[in-house]
């Protein structure tokens, strides 16, 4: 692109991606589905270099117009300070979009035990004490960010889907809306914006022909959204996120998590998270349905 024709380009048409986040939790599977939709990665970049790197993106034009940037807390650069880095790339012009990744203590010793390898911060000490160090260093972190991704209930495909859902296709500065599933039993999502509760309907649980049976069954689905209040709730939801989507995009907001609970996650919740995410589409919003507990009991 010559000089002349990127001068026409505003900063903010350089779509930047911070990655930040725990330590095993998903970092590197995350470069990997950005580079899958087109990005430029840069891995294990010092937050001194972030505007640097920015400007270089805006200059280069082309392809570097999609640019991400991983930061990682065994780089020595590192620093806690990623509120101030955001506001001097704001400053210059620039509209990062910060994703942090997190998981549970529990999950994250699982998986640093099952590769035997020590945390970066735990020294002489134990896994938990490295876990809880890094959790006090990226506090300001994930404050910061503009979606918190919880990889605890994840597998690598479910997060690159994740992934790929936000970052890829033409449009990606339009709101894009995750209808997620969950069971209570097995607690809240800490990544949702909205936490809608779907108990109040029958439980398909005591139906015997649909105990074995999920929300993504059209008999179970059939059942659900036939039960009095059910459509009307799913209805009500969508007219609220499609009346409010024009204004989280123009406040910047561009990943909304709306969760969608039940008992365990297996049949109240999935059905009403497929018909959400179905309304929200036929109304020109982006959304898909994902289901975190589907599968666990």
């Amino acid at each position: 692109m010559g000089e002349r024709e990127n001068d026409e380009l505003d900063r903010s048409d350089t779509t930047l991606v911070i990655v930040t986040g725990v330590s095993g939790g998903g970092r590197s599977t995350v470069a990997r589905a950005l580079e899958n939709v087109g990005f430029y990665v840069v891995d294990n970049l010092p937050q001194t270099l972030m505007l640097e790197m920015a400007e270089l993106a805006y200059a280069a034009g082309g392809p570097a117009r999609l640019t991400a940037m991983v930061l990682d807390v065994r780089s020595r650069a590192f620093s806690a300070d990623l509120t101030g880095a955001v506001h001097a790339l704001k400053k210059r012009g620039f509209n990062p979009h910060v994703v942090f990744l997190d998981a549970d203590d529990d999950v994250l010793i699982r998986r640093f035990e099952s590769v035997r390898r020590s945390h970066p911060l735990q020294g002489d000490g134990r896994l938990a004490d490295g876990i809880a160090a890094e959790r006090k260093l990226l506090e300001d972190s994930r404050d910061q960010a503009d979606v918190i991704i919880d990889t605890s209930h994840l597998n690598v495909n479910q997060l690159r889907r994740r992934i790929e859902e936000m970052f890829g296709g033409e449009d990606a500065r339009r709101l894009k809306v995750t209808v997620l599933s969950f069971g209570f039993k097995y607690g809240l999502p800490p990544d949702a914006d909205f936490v809608l509760d779907a108990r109040f309907l029958p439980n398909p649980f005591w139906v015997p022909e649909l105990r074995d049976l999920t929300g993504r069954d059209e008999a179970v689905s059939g059942y659900v959204l036939g039960q009095h209040g059910a459509v009307p709730f799913v209805e009500t939801y969508s007219r609220l996120i499609v009346g409010t989507a024009p204004g989280f995009e123009r406040e910047g907001k561009r990943y909304l998590t709306v969760a969608v609970g039940c008992t365990g996650g297996k049949h109240r919740s999935v059905a009403i998270a497929e018909e959400l995410a179905t309304r929200l589409r036929e109304a020109r919003v982006s959304a898909s349905a994902q289901h975190r507990d589907l599968g666990r009991e």
